[in-house]
């Protein structure tokens, strides 16, 4: 798996390099992305630290027969969440999430992801316990390839899911009881992927 996007590496470094460096004159170290008109927001992980990465684990199709594969690595200025989807033996995704704990989103209305996409197309997936086979909430994005970009995604928007399926009877989905993240690709996306995680963070209502 690293054979197939280490010539990347030193792009994807200069790439996050280049996007999250602040001029020193106009250096602003408490939000350096964030003008003063923005949203209100509180961030849930800053992933230039890299203990951040390394907290957080991958979950692939392996745990259902398949032979997708993933991983989550630091890098200087963000992290990397790459690997290859396989559809052999009914497979077809990979995933990463973090480690069960209370988030705090009470009264936050949405997650804003600060990323590098490459093409294609993830879920975000949100889980109000730490179950490793329960519910999850999901709603799919498509970031930019190739550049730094934010994506907004609002609660409200998420659909209660289970091994790709809508469960039309589970409860709503409440902030307050969020319990964990996830990056998920899949859609029969064969091939290899990368995206490129620089924080994400909850945004509150205006």
């Amino acid at each position: 798996m690293r054979a197939i996007l280490s010539s990347s590496v030193l792009g994807v470094v200069s790439l996050l390099a280049s996007a999250c460096a602040v001029p020193a004159e106009k250096a602003v170290p408490a939000a350096p992305f964030a003008p003063e008109t923005e949203m209100p927001q509180a961030t849930l992980f800053d992933f230039t630290d890299p203990t951040v990465a390394r907290a957080w684990r991958n979950v692939d199709d392996d745990v259902m027969g398949g032979v997708s594969s993933s991983r989550i690595e630091a890098l200087p200025h963000g992290a990397r969440f790459f690997g290859t989807v396989s559809l052999e033996n009914n497979g077809g995704f990979a995933s990463v999430r973090s480690t069960p704990a209370p988030l705090g989103l009470t009264g936050a209305d949405g997650l804003e992801l600060e990323l590098v996409g490459d093409g294609h197309s993830y879920k975000l997936s949100i889980r109000l316990d730490g179950d490793f086979d329960g519910v999850s909430y999901q709603t799919n994005f498509t970031p930019p390839a190739g550049k730094l970009s934010r994506t907004r995604i609002a609660f409200r928007d998420l659909v209660p899911m289970w091994r790709g399926r809508r469960v039309s009877d589970a409860p709503a989905f409440d902030p307050a009881r969020a319990t964990q993240v996830g990056l998920v690709i899949g859609d029969k996306q064969a091939g290899a992927f990368e995206l490129l995680i620089v924080a994400i963070r909850a945004t509150d209502p205006l």
